[in-house]
């Protein structure tokens, strides 16, 4: 008995390229696939890595019951069409690093990746996840042109998700039971809003004393130095690639959440060209809108701050770039 299958059809299914694929890019290849999202182009320069993984991905289909398709690569040619593109080459921190001193590194590895995935990708959605990230965000907005809309980072989700589960562990409740918004720089300027988090609508304001929550605040801007210093040789990735994922979902099924996303700022909570963690509706065009919060001084004090701090490392980065163009 013979199976002679007929012509094949060929459909345009959706695509998303990860450009890096360390521990963050691979392991956000898997939840993509395997959530069935999308097919996946994972592109580094190291030859034989992206491929390697990609296979190794490939034969897990059957196991995970999807059939996407996984390519690995090394040339952007591949990356060809693809509906969102996430950076997040780059290197990664050691211990006693911050995410600003990854600065003259990473700069110029995040220009040439958004460079040359636009010219293959013109209508592509990008998502930075390269720390430090609201600084990267910015330099590849300015390297592809893009309208604010259509770039954003990977940071708030994080960040909220690391308070949401300090919060959790602290109460001894369900972590999705938990939910908490984190604005401003992804670093140890981030304004994680206590009075906006909740455990199934009861504001933790009524579940936990002005001292605990300030202790879980303060673990949540430390919480990936604390991985990175728990690990010794690298950072963290399941909770940054599940992040992500969430993003990379809601623009592919145009679910409209209301998400913290670093995006480029013109005018919103008084702050302009500048990108910063905000909440933001993510659909298939991208960053739908803005939502402006009303903030207390002091937190929006907080988000100045922060932002203050990215505009220096902007500035920072530009300088940089400029002298290694001009070398």
């Amino acid at each position: 008995m013979s199976f002679s299958p007929n012509s094949p059809i060929v459909c345009n299914l959706p695509r998303v390229t990860i450009v890096g694929a360390g521990r963050v890019g691979s392991t956000l290849a898997q939840r993509i696939a395997e959530k069935n999202l999308a097919d996946v182009v994972l592109l580094d320069i190291i030859a034989g890595m992206p491929q390697g993984l990609a296979l190794d991905l490939m034969e897990a289909r059957g196991i995970e019951i999807h059939n996407r398709q996984i390519i690995g690569t090394n040339n952007y040619a591949d990356t060809s069409g693809s509906q969102i593109v996430v950076i997040t080459a780059g290197l990664p921190r050691k211990p006693g690093m911050s995410r600003d001193d990854l600065l003259k590194t990473n700069a110029k590895i995040v220009v040439e990746a958004a460079k040359n995935a636009i010219a293959h990708s013109p209508n592509a959605i990008f998502i930075v996840v390269t720390n430090p990230l609201d600084v990267m965000t910015y330099l590849a907005w300015q390297a592809t042109g893009l309208p604010r809309d259509r770039i954003m980072g990977m940071a708030g989700v994080l960040d909220s998700a690391r308070f949401e589960t300090f919060i959790a562990l602290e109460l001894g409740v369900l972590p999705a039971d938990v939910k908490a918004m984190v604005l401003g720089s992804h670093g140890d300027l981030m304004v994680p809003l206590s009075r906006y988090a909740t455990v199934n609508g009861i504001p933790i304001t009524e579940l936990l004393d002005a001292a605990t929550i300030e202790r879980l605040i303060e673990r949540t801007r430390n919480g990936g130095a604390e991985i990175v210093e728990l690990m010794q040789t690298g950072g963290a990735f399941f909770a940054p690639a599940s992040a992500t994922s969430v993003m990379v979902e809601s623009i592919l099924l145009n679910q409209s959440r209301l998400l913290p996303v670093a995006a480029y700022l013109q005018g919103e909570y008084g702050l302009e060209d500048v990108v910063i963690g905000v909440p933001c509706r993510l659909g298939c065009g991208g960053i739908e809108s803005v939502l402006e919060l009303t903030l207390s001084d002091e937190e929006r004090e907080g988000l100045h701050t922060s932002a203050q701090s990215v505009r220096q490392n902007i500035e920072r980065s530009q300088e940089i770039l400029a002298n290694k163009n001009n070398s």
